[in-house]
């Protein structure tokens, strides 16, 4: 294969959040966890977690993870949320407590 052919496969999930500052400090703890078992999944490439300034009282929050394919994907989610459930940790309710908005997709190179 190719390096573009196996770039082609690749999969980057790009999360965008909003984050009050007040919220940084419990957000952030929590999306080093996720991402330190999200880099001990087979498939796992490289992450990054970068941060923007944004409006007043708020910055901006992007994580970027690549994947080798969209196969690693499902594997990693269910062991996200097993640990999640094994917290008793709600992201949904983390999300809407501290005020965050947040958009959520998969990339492909083009």
């Amino acid at each position: 294969m190719s390096q573009d052919a196996g770039k082609a496969q690749r999969i980057y999930r790009v999360d965008r959040f909003t984050v009050p500052d007040g919220a940084r400090v419990e957000f952030l703890g929590r999306v080093r966890q996720t991402h330190e078992l999200l880099r001990q999944q087979p498939g796992f490439l490289q992450d990054m977690l970068l941060e923007q300034t944004s409006e007043p009282g708020a910055l901006n929050i992007i994580t970027i993870v690549e994947w080798e394919s969209e196969a690693a994907i499902a594997p990693a989610k269910a062991r996200v949320q097993a640990m999640h459930a094994q917290a008793n940790f709600n992201p949904q309710e983390l999300i809407a407590r501290l005020g965050i908005k947040a958009d959520i997709a998969n990339y492909r190179h083009v």
